[in-house]
């Protein structure tokens, strides 16, 4: 006898909750400019970015670009008191008991010339992930159901140059951009790969978060590029039995998901299979993947008006017109009953939270709901 269906939605929402999303140009960076915005309640941007989530009503979201807080008070539970438990706007509040959050790469000092300018200095190009601070850009999961924390896994202290064929980014006459010593050191993960086990009734759902660098702001060798492309593999390759036995995570575990498992592929991956600027056949490692259900595209109206000229309009993430937040789950144990990406049409009385990049974000959130068979 075969077990029920659960039912649960699911989604991805890049919130741009990050220091220098709150100053102007000629302010100082302030590290702590988000923790003091949790914990006053008031400020309009967040606000609206609750008022989202309290409309979508996602059982499981992952929030990229949520600066690391370490002390969670200040952070993730901060959010959750002061905004996402107060009605924004009428709506009814939303209640999150999970949340996992942990430190990123993004910002945090390396010893070494990262970005090849012949210095190797703290600065955010030499970071181990671009960032100006630690933590700056970082990832926040809130779940309505129980995130196994003994189970969880982070792969992002993995050395890029340990992936079979990885792409070491090349100058033009083909020499190496990077000499070895750093090549050998470099991280491959721009801010980290987290594989969550949420336990879902008696099913687990593992939720594959990661936010790999933009594929620009860089040179000739195309070295970001050259990193989002092998940042997207890792997934590809972690959920596939028959690729992951070179991958080992941050405890010395080797590997990747079990033959079977259910998991969905969430976060912000900064490549289009039409649009934009990453190497071919960067996110069609995942779409077209034989493990990955690929062929769900959430659209949006409001998108469609955005780029009313524009074939894909309907299926862009970001208001710089590109499908690059991605929900991608698993042919096996998960079945797919809707999407939608949350973009209001101009004339919708819903505008105002999508109006610009301080009303809430310059991307959208995406959502799934899923059947979990």
């Amino acid at each position: 006898m075969s077990r029920p269906s659960i039912s649960l939605r699911v989604a991805t929402f890049n919130v741009s909750m990050e220091a220098d999303n709150y100053r102007r140009r000629d302010q100082p960076r302030d590290p702590c400019a988000l923790e003091r915005r949790l914990r006053s309640g008031r400020h309009r941007q967040i606000r609206n970015l609750a008022e989202i989530l309290q409309r979508v009503r996602p059982d499981v979201v992952l929030l990229n670009e949520f600066d690391h807080i370490k002390d969670p008070r200040r952070g993730s539970h901060a959010f959750q008191r002061h905004y996402l438990s107060v009605s924004q706007n009428g709506q009814r509040p939303i209640h999150y008991r999970h949340h996992y959050c942990a430190p990123v790469n993004s910002g945090e000092a390396s010893p070494l010339d990262i970005d090849g300018d012949g210095v190797a200095s703290a600065t955010a190009g030499d970071a181990w992930g671009f960032g100006h601070y630690p933590g700056q850009y970082g990832m926040l999961v809130l779940s309505r159901f129980p995130i196994a924390r003994e189970a969880v896994r982070s792969l992002r202290l993995f050395p890029w140059h340990k992936m079979p064929g990885a792409l070491e980014p090349r100058l033009p006459d083909g020499s190496p951009f990077y000499d070895q010593a750093t090549w050998r050191q470099l991280r491959l993960s721009s801010k980290a790969h987290w594989d969550l086990p949420i336990k879902v009734r008696d099913r687990t759902l593992h939720l594959l978060a990661a936010h790999p660098t933009p594929p620009v702001f860089d040179g000739p060798e195309r070295r970001n590029a050259a990193r989002n492309f092998d940042e997207i593999r890792l997934w590809a390759d972690y959920v596939d039995p028959a690729r992951s036995d070179y991958l080992v995570d941050d405890c010395g575990g080797r590997g990747g998901l079990a033959e079977g498992s259910a998991f969905v592929i969430a976060g912000d991956y900064n490549a289009s299979p039409v649009e934009g600027r990453s190497l071919p056949g960067a996110i069609e490692q995942l779409l077209e993947h034989p493990l990955i259900n690929g062929d769900v595209e959430p659209a949006s109206e409001g998108g469609r008006a955005h780029s009313p000229d524009n074939l894909h309009g309907p299926s862009h993430t970001a208001d710089w017109r590109a499908r690059v937040d991605y929900l991608l789950p698993s042919r096996a144990g998960i079945q797919v009953s809707a999407s939608g990406v949350f973009w209001p049409e101009p004339c919708s009385d819903l505008a105002y939270l999508v109006a610009h990049r301080r009303a809430s974000s310059d991307h959208r959130l995406v959502w799934l709901d899923l059947q979990l068979i």
